[in-house]
């Protein structure tokens, strides 16, 4: 499993984590019943602390996305990936939502605003 963690980004490492599976598991990169790396591997190999890995491993397991077996491992559960889309689609509408009410402030208009979210899809 290849996960990247940005140490200069303002995003906590564990949601790093949780974004990253979560996304693979949205992908098919990782599949149902498939086994994570353990707490003590994984914050080895990204030279992080294993509390830090466990945090993000208790919340997948809260959401639903994995679960742990005692003495086995920690496995992608079953899941729901149209929920999982609908879930990512409400955020980015939320974080676009917040910068249409930030450019609002500065008093830009539609038109303004259109040509930013232009500027921005054409990357």
């Amino acid at each position: 499993m290849k996960l990247i963690i940005n140490t200069s980004s303002m995003v906590p490492i564990y949601e790093q984590i949780i974004d990253q599976i979560k996304a693979m598991i949205l992908n098919h990169t990782l599949q149902e019943n498939e086994i994570l790396p353990s707490v003590r591997a994984l914050s080895k190999e990204l030279k992080i602390s294993a509390l830090t890995v466990k945090k993000a491993y208790d919340n997948l397991e809260q959401e639903g996305f994995t679960v742990t077996v005692h003495g086995k491992g920690t496995f992608v559960a079953a899941a729901n990936t149209e929920l999982m889309k609908e879930e990512q689609r409400k955020e980015v509408e939320a974080e676009f939502e917040l910068a249409i009410q930030k450019g609002r402030r500065y008093g830009m208009d539609n038109e303004e605003l259109k040509e930013i979210f232009a500027l921005i899809l054409e990357e």
